[in-house]
């Protein structure tokens, strides 16, 4: 990789001389239209991406198909629905509004990008609107879009994401307990993670903790 570093726009544009085709520039627009609406509707998962001073996040968002709400053409609200309590995504909006949203619809191949900024409510109306068995989120995050379009599907496609046949199977990975147990196995300061009673009650664990 000696001398062949990416440094300057000039190189970088050296390398993709052709402008943008004239779609990936008409498909983005300012706001939630009736054409991206149904699109955020169809998807029960989501990406979003913030920005804080320890660094990045990509943090992983799901619930049944419309979990983030259209309230309007220009703000999206997406409960805050139970996790590890690490709070990444919500301490870095606190710093730094601006986020990235990535929608994903099962079966479909093109996706949707949704940018803007973001803010923090636990207003007790807006919080109870997203009551799901019992439980209200704690906090709804509340986007105000500024730019929104659609992904072209060559990266779905590559990845042969939808396919059943390429799922991975079970014990081809490492489970979570295992990553636990070896992560801490290698640190003097902690006790060694039983990771296969872990990997026993997670199961259960994440149904009786979902809301």
């Amino acid at each position: 990789m000696v001398g062949h570093a990416i440094t300057s726009l000039a190189a970088l544009s050296a390398l993709y001389p052709n402008p943008p085709a004239p779609a990936s520039i008409h498909k983005e627009i300012d706001h939630v239209d009736e054409n991206y609406g149904p699109l955020i509707e169809a998807s029960p998962f989501m990406l979003l991406a913030t920005s804080g001073p320890d660094g990045l996040d990509c943090s992983p968002r799901g619930d049944q198909p419309g979990f983030v709400r259209i309230r309007d053409a220009k703000t999206l609200l997406i409960p805050d629905r139970r996790g590890n309590n690490r709070l990444d995504s919500l301490k870095n909006i606190l710093s730094d509004p601006r986020v990235g949203m990535l929608f994903l619809i099962p079966g479909h191949g093109e996706t949707l990008r949704v940018n803007g900024r973001a803010e923090l409510s636990d207003d007790p109306g807006l919080c109870a609107s997203f009551e799901m068995a019992g439980k209200l989120p704690a906090c709804v995050i509340v986007v105000h879009v500024e730019r929104v379009y659609f992904q072209c599907s060559r990266a779905v496609v590559r990845a042969d994401l939808w396919n059943p046949a390429a799922h991975v199977a079970k014990g081809d990975v490492p489970s979570a307990g295992a990553i636990l147990r070896n992560i801490t196995a290698k640190n003097d300061a902690v006790e060694t993670f039983d990771g296969e009673t872990y990997d026993k009650a997670l199961p259960e664990r994440v149904k009786a903790t979902l809301y």
